[in-house]
């Protein structure tokens, strides 16, 4: 076959997964393209709030914050009712603390521990996040990062067509630039093209339950990963697994942290009543939001969690463009949000009564507090937000076969590798889908670099 290009690491993807697979290989000594189908570098990163969660950093140590990978490993088990892969889950905890210093130390990302509230599933606090609290500046600086790499060459607009194989063995990809097909031989390949939330024939397929739901995804996540893997003899696991989430505001399609449950809101639907135990976690508590009238749900909270909330980007945005309805009775934000005043009236009462009892009816008993006016609210939606499901991989992020032998130069990371969600929504932990996307860039990047020092 004749090529047009030759490297030592091609990246399939330029969102987080891939930028920090193609900084760590390229670290190492590799010579590294990375590949990216549309004209931007974001990704499903970029659209997220850049939590990280790490377990036993420095940073968590300096806080005074006990925590360790086997109690991180633990926690995301227990969240999935132990449907992930228990060796690839240690092995991402594991790496979790080298992940983040290495972002600090090695790539000048300033990250922080997040201490506003724990999200459900975590044991203590270990999400490392941006100052901004922002995925978007995530991605920005891992852009610069990979822009200060003579060893890195990242081209936008080149989507990758196929796979090209010998012997069962991975040697390269055929991509389509804006300079017409290209075939780049590569000594190891690495899929970070993200999962299928943008493929909607796929999501039908494997989780029928949101194929009618809002896609929050970045438009770029079409599954190629899938078809190239299975067409390779690749082994996939937990297809049905997915993140959604259940409150993206109604009017302005930005994402409303779940911290407004954490430190003591709760949801209602249009009728002002609640529905279910919002603090099980957001992933799980979607399809409860799509089951009922509208498939709507309004986030109820008080002018206290809100100001604590503001240094999250996504929730200034929506305060800066008065998103929040305010008011100083119950009855009174009921209008203000077009829901019956006696049904959320009530509802306030119910859970006054439940937070005083120590839980409710539907099992929550955690309230963190008592609502005080001024209240808040905001209409949201539920809706898919990446795929859990993927190509199983091993502790290396090595692609495997149905046998459990890795596909020869092939590795999976992000949402086109198997998560440690489990198979069904409510295992997604927070961080889960950030965790795998860089940490298993991470190890994919170092292993294909050191795999190709130790054969030459």
């Amino acid at each position: 076959m004749a090529w047009d290009a030759e490297t030592d690491v091609v990246v399939v993807g330029a969102g987080g997964c891939g930028l920090v697979a193609a900084l760590a290989a390229a670290e190492h000594g590799a010579q590294v393209v990375i590949l990216e189908k549309t004209e931007r570098v974001l990704g499903n990163t970029a659209a997220s709030a850049g939590m990280i969660p790490a377990a036993g950093t420095r940073f968590q140590k300096a806080l005074g914050i006990e925590d360790s990978p086997e109690q991180m490993a633990a926690d995301i088990l227990r969240k999935n009712d132990h449907q992930s892969d228990p060796e690839l889950t240690l092995a991402l905890c594991q790496e979790s603390a080298r992940l983040v210093e290495w972002m600090v130390d090695s790539l000048g990302i300033e990250l922080s521990v997040v201490q506003e509230f724990k999200y459900p599933g975590h044991s203590t606090y270990r999400m490392h996040a941006p100052i901004s609290r922002s995925g978007l500046d995530l991605i920005k600086m891992l852009r610069q990062a990979v822009n200060k790499r003579d060893n890195i060459i990242l081209m936008l607009q080149s989507p990758v067509t196929d796979l090209v194989a010998e012997d069962g063995a991975v040697v390269g990809v055929v991509t389509q630039t804006p300079m017409g097909e290209q075939r780049i031989r590569a000594q190891k390949v690495i899929l970070a093209c993200n999962g299928f939330g943008g493929n909607r024939e796929l999501v039908a397929k494997y989780i029928p339950e949101m194929a009618d739901a809002m896609y929050f995804g970045y438009e770029g996540n079409t599954g190629e990963a899938i078809l190239w893997g299975e067409k390779l003899g690749a082994q996939l696991e937990n297809m049905h697994g997915f993140q959604g989430h259940s409150s993206v505001s109604a009017g302005q399609g930005i994402l409303v942290t779940w911290g407004v449950v954490m430190m003591g809101g709760f949801m209602v639907n249009v009728n002002g009543e609640r529905f279910g135990d919002e603090t099980q976690g957001y992933s799980e508590f979607s399809l409860e939001v799509m089951k009922q009238p509208q498939q709507t749900g309004f986030l109820i909270f008080d002018q206290s969690i809100h100001d604590q909330l503001l240094s999250i980007e996504d929730f200034r945005q929506l305060a800066s463009m008065n998103a929040f309805k305010f008011a100083s009775t119950p009855e009174e934000l009921a209008k203000a949000l077009g829901i019956p005043a006696g049904g959320l009236a009530a509802t306030f009462e119910e859970v006054r009564q439940a937070a005083a009892s120590g839980g409710d009816r539907f099992g929550r008993t955690d309230f963190a507090k008592v609502l005080e006016p001024p209240y808040c609210g905001i209409r949201v939606v539920p809706a898919l937000f990446h795929t859990q499901g993927g190509l199983k991989i091993n502790r290396h992020a090595q692609v495997l076969r149905k046998d459990g032998t890795p596909i020869p130069n092939l590795y999976a990371g992000g949402g086109s590798a198997v998560g440690v969600s489990g198979n069904h929504p409510k295992g997604y932990m927070s961080g889960n889908g950030l965790l795998a996307a860089l940490g298993f860039g991470k190890i994919a990047g170092e292993h294909a670099a050191k795999s190709l020092a130790l054969q030459n």
